[in-house]
């Protein structure tokens, strides 16, 4: 029976010395032909999928992490390629996936592989800017919108519940160009990977009960009695 209690992080990839917590790892290309094709996952050479995995892994550290890898030379991907990469992450029965990422486009294959995991069980964070329009897959039903928060520290999130997104998060890693709602979006995977792995049973909706319960700022207000 599997023990192992997995996250998904869809993003550039991991650092070498980040191998020993991933449990498996695959990059999804769009080729040529405008298919995506799977093909062995390359270490990190933008540095954004590395934060990423070291903010989730300092609030989890017992996780283990299954890496899709949506984007290496260039910050971008498409709609079709994050698409593949959720299905693949649920095949891996993965608890949480990550999505530090975002894109303009509401395309069909991407909602529904959004509404796929869901239904999968499976808690899907995602980043969402703190102004302008929404972006994808955070724009999506069920999917836990995140964004940075300045006043939390790497303990600490805040229950928003606003137009742009339902939680605030820690909006700085260790590495000075990794910021804002990626990080935030990190910071919350861990907090919730965390709490999962300690109830196990449990589902989104008792998790996010749990995140609204102990926010420690709700809105724009300090919450005076966070237990």
């Amino acid at each position: 029976m599997n023990t192992e209690f997995r996250v998904g992080v869809v993003d550039s990839g991991y650092r070498a010395d980040q191998a020993a917590r991933v449990h498996a790892a695959t990059a999804f290309v769009l080729d040529d032909d405008m298919q995506v094709h799977r093909h062995d996952a390359i270490t990190d050479r933008l540095g954004h999928g590395s934060a990423v995995l070291e903010r989730i892994a300092a609030g989890a550290p017992e996780a283990r992490f299954c890496v899709a890898q949506v984007f290496r030379e260039r910050a971008t991907t498409t709609p079709l390629q994050i698409a593949e990469a959720i299905r693949w992450l649920v095949a891996q029965k993965v608890r949480v996936i990550n999505l530090s990422l975002g894109v303009r486009a509401d395309r069909t294959a991407l909602r529904e592989a959004c509404a796929f995991a869901v239904d999968a069980g499976v808690v899907i964070c995602a980043a969402s800017p703190a102004q302008g329009a929404p972006v994808f897959p955070s724009g999506y039903p069920d999917v836990v919108r995140v964004t940075g928060d300045a006043r939390c520290n790497a303990t600490q999130w805040s229950w928003l519940d606003s137009a742009q997104a339902e939680f605030g998060a820690l909006v700085r890693g260790q590495a000075s160009t990794q910021a804002g709602a990626s990080i935030a979006t990190a910071a919350l995977s861990g907090h919730a990977a965390a709490w999962l792995m300690r109830h196990p049973d449990a589902d989104r909706d008792a998790l996010l009960d749990w995140l609204r319960t102990h926010a420690a700022f709700i809105g724009v207000e300090r919450r005076t009695h966070a237990s």
